[in-house]
């Protein structure tokens, strides 16, 4: 499996990485085109791979084409891109780039869309996939085999439903940034050094996580396991309840999925339009 990747980032170097690590792939089966001569320098450094700036170069015998500029920069590189195919399956990871404005601009229907999020860079993220109906089941399976060097996967149905993972999944991690933020200024508050705030904070949440996946039980059942009468936690939690904060956290969400939708129309506008 012959993989170009289009854009040496953060992203792209973490699914290098899983690939790699996991002998998904060889070194001689992957290239990347960057157009940065110290990403070049860097990912040859690290995994021993080549390195170009030459887009055709790059994209010649490959069998998988993976799409990992910067949103704004897709239009662009789509109208240099698109003499160069011959029948790759173009797996895009640009946020909010629609699989069939891809389509339109590269004129193939051999596109998959995929959203991880930040946690693929410790081979820890989720991602969504969404395929056009004229993706092959092979296809299918080598986009999500790409994709599983990082994490997990999840397969969408429908490509508005990508709005919605871009809201949980692709954001959320900052979601839980800003809670883990919160709770450690509250520890310094209450007394703590940094390093013993983040430590508590860190194994609270990492404890959390693998308690609520580990139970049969849903989330709101684990709470109120904790939650005892007139004790602190309901101080706590009633605290939050007073200010609305599930709700917030819900209409966020909601903001952040309506944005996303928003984006895909942006960004998928031809300049003539």
């Amino acid at each position: 499996m012959n993989i170009c990747f289009i854009g040496g980032g953060n992203m792209a170097t973490a699914i290098i990485g899983g690939l790699l690590s996991s002998h998904a792939v060889s070194k001689e089966e992957v290239r990347v085109v960057e157009i940065n001569a110290e990403s070049r320098a860097r990912l040859r450094e690290e995994f021993d791979i080549e390195a170009t700036d030459d887009l055709a170069q790059g994209v010649s015998g490959s069998e998988v084409v993976v799409l990992a500029v910067k949103p704004q920069q897709l239009r662009e590189l789509c109208v240099d891109l698109k003499p160069l195919l011959q029948g790759q399956l173009v797996l895009s990871i640009a946020a909010g780039i629609r699989a069939g404005d891809l389509a339109r601009w590269l004129d193939t229907q051999s596109i998959v869309r995929a959203m991880p999020n930040t946690p693929a860079l410790i081979r820890k993220g989720v991602t969504g996939l969404y395929a056009l109906p004229g993706v092959a089941q092979a296809q299918r399976d080598i986009s999500e085999s790409i994709l599983k060097a990082v994490g997990s996967t999840l397969w969408l149905e429908r490509e508005e439903m990508m709005d919605a993972v871009t809201a949980v999944s692709g954001s959320g991690p900052a979601y839980v940034f800003y809670f883990i933020e919160s709770m450690q200024q509250a520890a310094r508050e209450l007394g703590f050094e940094e390093a013993v705030a983040r430590h508590l904070v860190l194994d609270t949440f990492l404890g959390a996580v693998k308690l609520a996946r580990s139970s049969p039980e849903d989330a709101a059942t684990l709470r109120a396991r904790v939650t005892s009468k007139n004790g602190t936690t309901e101080r706590a939690l009633l605290r939050m309840e007073s200010g609305e904060v599930k709700q917030q956290i819900v209409a966020a969400l909601h903001s952040a999925a309506e944005r996303s939708k928003e984006m895909g129309s942006e960004l998928g506008r031809d300049h003539a339009d």
